[in-house]
């Protein structure tokens, strides 16, 4: 259940940035006029505006990590850590995506970190995939690591090596946010799936 509490969040917080993204790319007229046309647009939030749902989502993800890996440690249930250390993957990214939003920083060093989750997010679905039982859940959540693999692979494109992406990368992130984490989280949440 609080797997399902954490994925409905970063659905959320995934919808968010993908339209931050978008807001952020739209092109438009040099000077005032035209900064003042992409701030009326209804796919343009300020920076700080998204951080908040950032911060919350972390800040929730960081909150269940702790709880798996308390659990974990306290039953030598390797399952509840590996839960949390995961967990933690993505509870870090929502925390640095707000702080780099609050600095008005460029993310390169986001970026490359973006990398390593992405990296990391392939043996994770092949394990996951492996240890399926035939649970309709967790085959979703097999394959929802291969497109976090992408989208965070994506993300280090963006970010760290500077490719014009940002609109493409933000209408993915909206749609890996719908189909990989909301879907899933409120299908938990209402008990039609569990792991």
């Amino acid at each position: 259940m609080l797997l399902g509490v954490v994925l409905l969040y970063v659905g959320a917080v995934l919808c968010v940035n993908g339209i931050w993204l978008i807001g952020q790319a739209a092109a438009v007229p040099a000077g005032a006029e035209g900064e003042a046309q992409r701030e009326r647009s209804p796919l343009f939030i300020q920076n700080r505006e998204v951080a908040v749902l950032n911060i919350f989502t972390g800040f929730v993800g960081v909150v269940i990590a702790v709880i798996f890996l308390v659990q974990g440690g306290v039953k030598n249930d390797l399952s509840s850590v590996r839960s949390g250390g995961y967990i933690f993957l993505f509870a870090f990214t929502y925390l640095w995506v707000a702080f780099n939003q609050f600095l008005d920083a460029g993310g390169r060093a986001f970026g490359w970190y973006c990398l390593f989750v992405a990296v990391t997010a392939v043996p994770a679905g092949i394990y996951t995939l492996a240890a399926t039982g035939g649970n309709p859940a967790v085959w979703w959540l097999g394959l929802d690591w291969f497109a976090w693999a992408v989208l965070w692979g994506l993300f280090w494109a963006l970010l760290a090596l500077g490719k014009n992406i940002a609109r493409p990368v933000g209408w993915l992130t909206i749609a890996v946010g719908i189909v990989t984490a909301w879907a899933l989280g409120f299908a938990i949440l209402v008990g039609a799936l569990a792991f």
